[in-house]
């Protein structure tokens, strides 16, 4: 027996935008992790070094072009 596979393309394009919003999310949390942890970035000691200040920069830079990203995304509809 064949299984039905013909999705609504609405149904579809829905689930296509929460499986990348959810996946650059995880992305983006991940590459902040492993840079702020393994990379000790993250972290000051006694106080804050160059680094320190443009790693949080950057993330921030990058988390405010991600929620413009998913914010244009989801508008269309």
């Amino acid at each position: 027996m064949e299984e039905q596979r013909n999705w609504d393309p609405g149904v579809k394009k829905f689930f296509l935008k929460i499986l990348n919003s959810v996946s650059l999310g995880l992305f983006w949390m991940m590459a902040c992790a492993t840079a702020g942890i393994y990379y000790k970035l993250g972290y000051f000691n006694g106080q804050p070094v160059i680094y320190n200040i443009l790693f949080y920069a950057g993330m921030l830079g990058t988390l405010l072009l991600l929620i413009r990203y998913l914010y244009r995304n989801w508008k269309d509809e």
